[in-house]
């Protein structure tokens, strides 16, 4: 029991901190809102799998403050989106536009399991095939004889020459 609280403990003080500092929050609560959805959309240059809403990095922060000020001057939510997106390029989305140039990326998974499938029926229908001379049945079980025998019942003798 104690170990278990320890370890809950120990969770909660190393959690996830606060990454949306206090001087970044804007004081109109709706523009704070877009703000923050805007920033869970676009991905951190410097942890890469993560949004710039839950870093820490400091390049993360000042993506928040750039967003923030967008909208500030006005901006609608996808121009202060596309401002990133042209300053940074599209790696900065978590979630990728689809186009020509991301093809590949949104179908690539589902090409190569429809080529997986095709392999494992192509395998399955080879290997699977009964063996020649009519040996298609299930394994025998081998029969363990006693020493000196090897027929189920007749000692073979030696012959005197």
């Amino acid at each position: 029991m104690r170990l278990a609280a320890g370890l809950l403990i120990f969770a909660v003080l190393t959690g996830p901190g606060m990454t949306v500092l206090p001087d970044e929050i804007l004081d109109d609560p709706a523009l704070e809102a877009r703000a923050r959805t805007i920033s869970k959309d676009l991905r951190c240059l410097v942890c890469q799998n993560q949004s710039i809403d839950d870093s820490d990095a400091g390049l993360a922060r000042d993506l928040r403050l750039i967003v923030r000020e967008r909208l500030l001057a006005g901006d609608t939510d996808e121009q202060a989106k596309d401002h990133i997106v042209a300053r940074y390029g599209e790696f900065v989305l978590l979630t990728p536009t689809f186009n020509a140039a991301t093809f590949l990326l949104w179908t690539g998974p589902i090409i190569i399991l429809l080529v997986g499938i095709v392999a494992a029926v192509a395998s399955f229908r080879r290997h699977g095939r009964r063996a020649p001379d009519g040996d298609s049945g299930p394994p025998r079980k081998r029969q363990c004889l006693p020493p000196g025998r090897n027929d189920g019942g007749s000692k073979k003798r030696d012959s005197p020459s």
